[in-house]
């Protein structure tokens, strides 16, 4: 089902519930996740952390990887969330942080199975005034929307000291397919241990330090994502993450 966001109104949503569910069914073809850098640590330690470049913008972001294939969500086990960590993005869901008109605003999924119908939460009281579950709903996305304002100041500095190298994982099948994932970055760890003292103080005091090497540990969770794939259709033996070499390098390598 498509999708559906509109602005949340008091009035046009004053009778709508909202059913509570810890299922996450519309993340199930969803391979990646956007990651803020509040919940770097905690996606650590379960989901591989990697970078990727929007070609049509240029922007970077941080994604958590959940599965090495489009549309196959390997955190979904029986169309339920497997996994111990569930990325903000999709706990956010049916609501969603938007721009509304000069400012941000509450939007909600009207087309969403969790919108609508007889049960579930109310969004407003008889008064007019956000229920308590809408209040922790709003306190979520305004987490949110400030950690992925803090997310883009971080990539912003990463990408301004030269600290990413795209990357491609390569995949070994049982069946003894292989094949190439790529279009993601993790950062060099060389460059990084190459900086200036002045530019590695500025990195801990702005707090990402820390962020950079929940990243970096990130990066072991593959063999999780391994492990999810063994009672797949077409399990995977073995992932194994490289350098993508610029071209001229490949050739000189030749």
């Amino acid at each position: 089902m498509t999708m559906s966001y509109v602005p949340l109104d008091k009035e046009k949503h004053k009778a709508t519930r909202v059913k509570l569910s810890n299922e996450f069914a519309h993340a199930k073809q969803a391979h990646i996740a956007a990651a803020s850098i509040l919940e770097y640590a905690q996606i650590a330690s379960c989901m591989p952390i990697v970078f990727i470049t929007d070609p049509a913008s240029n922007n970077t972001h941080t994604v958590a990887m959940l599965g090495i294939e489009q549309g196959v969500n390997l955190f979904m086990k029986d169309n339920k969330w497997a996994g111990h960590v569930v990325p903000l993005n999709v706990q956010r869901y049916p609501f969603d942080v938007r721009p509304d008109g000069e400012k941000l605003g509450v939007f909600i999924d009207e087309n969403s199975d969790l919108v609508g119908g007889e049960e579930g939460e109310m969004l407003f009281t008889e008064t007019g005034e956000p229920s308590p579950f809408l209040e922790n709903r709003q306190q979520l996305l305004s987490d949110l929307a400030n950690s992925e304002m803090a997310t883009q100041n971080f990539v912003k500095k990463i990408v301004e000291l030269d600290l990413l190298d795209p990357i491609v994982i390569q995949a070994k099948y049982v069946n003894g397919q292989q094949r190439n994932v790529n279009g993601m970055k993790t950062i060099n760890e060389t460059r990084l241990k190459a900086l200036s003292d002045e530019a590695i103080l500025e990195l801990h005091k702005a707090g990402y330090l820390g962020a950079i090497y929940a990243i970096l540990m990130s990066l072991g969770q593959l063999n999780r994502i391994v492990q999810l794939t063994s009672d797949s259709e077409n399990p995977v033996q073995g992932l194994r993450l490289q350098v993508e070499k610029p071209e001229e390098e490949a050739a000189k390598a030749e």
